[in-house]
C-alpha cells in the first residue's frame, strides 16, 4: 500500500516554524498538527533565517538562488556558443 504524501502550503510551514521559535516543542507541534517530527525538523532547518548582513536568508532561499545561478550559467554558455557560431559566418 503506497502512502500518499501530503502537500503543505508555505504559510503553514512558516507558521509551524514560527510556533517552534516561540517556544512550542517539536513533539507538541507534531502531535497537534499531524505532521511527523522529522518533517517539522526539516522545515525548521529550511525556513529558519540566517543573518546575512542587512537581510535574513533561509537555507531554502540559498538553495533557490543556487539553482537560479546554475540556470543562468547554462544560458550564458549557450549564448557564448551561439555567438561563436555566428562570429564564424
Amino acid at each position: 500500500m503506497k502512502m500518499s504524501r501530503k502537500k503543505y502550503s508555505e504559510d503553514f510551514k512558516k507558521t509551524i516554524v514560527d510556533l517552534y521559535h516561540s517556544g512550542s516543542s517539536v513533539k507538541d507541534l507534531s502531535s497537534e498538527y499531524g505532521v511527523t517530527e522529522v518533517t517539522v525538523y526539516k522545515w525548521i532547518k529550511q525556513l529558519t533565517p540566517v543573518q546575512s548582513g542587512e537581510e535574513e536568508v533561509t537555507p531554502k532561499d540559498i538553495n533557490e538562488m543556487q539553482k537560479e545561478m546554475q540556470r543562468i550559467k547554462q544560458e550564458s554558455e549557450i549564448f557564448k556558443k551561439a555567438m561563436a557560431i555566428f562570429a564564424k559566418k
